[in-house]
């Protein structure tokens, strides 16, 4: 199914490479499941893209460290490789924020590598289509809700009498 996030016709494409909030973070395949794990604390993020010889070789979560990881019995010094997902779905960076959205909604990902002719650029995830969403909404909303805030009508409403 399709999903057309634009709220008007006249809006400009929000391209991919717009969404991207930060560099990716990147780790080898050779990464330990701690140090992987610590990275992602420090750097704020859920994820990290797998890259080696320059080249995007897996995507590993937080949720792949726990479930593919610990819960499996692997130790803290166990490879990102055994966890990682192989050879992930990506989009490339002259994508619009539609097709981002409509890719993750139909895979069901919450974060999606954005590629550059081959090399990684970053990574683009629900929460920043939804924010990308909320601010164009609010473009939007907001001079209707200054209206009813702040009503500038020059010529005043009629007044209803009403006999007793």
């Amino acid at each position: 199914m399709s999903r057309n996030v634009r709220i008007s016709e006249t809006e400009p494409d929000v391209r991919v490479t717009d969404l991207i909030r930060g560099p990716a973070i990147t780790v080898v395949p050779a990464t330990s499941l701690a140090k992987a794990a610590r990275l992602m604390e420090d750097a704020g993020v859920g994820a990290l893209l797998v890259v080696e010889g320059g080249q995007l070789t897996g995507i590993v979560t937080d949720r792949d460290i726990v479930v593919r990881g610990v819960a499996a019995g692997f130790g803290s010094d166990a490879r990102i490789d055994s966890v990682m997902t192989m050879q992930p779905v990506t989009i490339d960076a002259n994508a619009d924020m539609a097709d981002a959205s409509q890719a993750l909604a139909e895979r069901k990902f919450r974060r999606l590598p954005v590629v550059n002719a081959g090399s990684v650029v970053g990574i683009v995830t629900a929460d920043d289509l939804l924010l990308a969403i909320i601010s164009q909404l609010s473009d939007v909303v907001w001079p209707i809700f200054g209206e009813v805030i702040d009503p500038q009508h020059t010529t005043p409403l009629p007044v209803r009498v009403v006999a007793p």
